[in-house]
């Protein structure tokens, strides 16, 4: 299984600040949906729907950072839907990161699926 941070793309960036390295944040996030493991380049198995939904995210707190927003697809085919890649672009863009839902979500055409919740955390945590 491959889901998790994109190597090149996040996680390196995130690792060469400590070598004070600048790393520029995305100007956003964006949701695609995926009917299996999205892979490494967070590319294989995409839905049926090709559009990406902007996630905005809280400020983070306890080494978490929770949605802000509810991201919502209308799908466009009877799948189901077990993982997420997220880019930092509605289109084309750098993978960031993917996961796996906790529930597979089956749908079918015109449905509406919404995510109310998401979140990332980075541990452990120096108590």
């Amino acid at each position: 299984m491959t889901v998790g941070l994109a190597t090149t793309t996040l996680a390196n960036n995130w690792l060469n600040m400590l070598r004070g390295t600048a790393f520029t944040a995305p100007a956003g996030t964006y949701i695609k949906l995926h009917t299996a493991d999205p892979g490494a380049a967070g590319t294989s198995n995409p839905s049926a729907v090709t559009t990406r939904a902007s996630a905005t995210f809280s400020a983070a707190s306890a080494g978490a950072i929770a949605l802000s927003n509810s991201p919502s697809f209308t799908m466009t085919a009877t799948e189901t839907i077990t993982h997420i890649s997220v880019w930092d672009a509605s289109t084309a863009g750098n993978f960031l990161w993917s996961a796996a839902l906790t529930t597979s979500k089956s749908v079918v055409n015109t449905d509406t699926l919404t995510f109310t919740t998401l979140g990332v955390s980075l541990s452990p945590l120096a108590a």
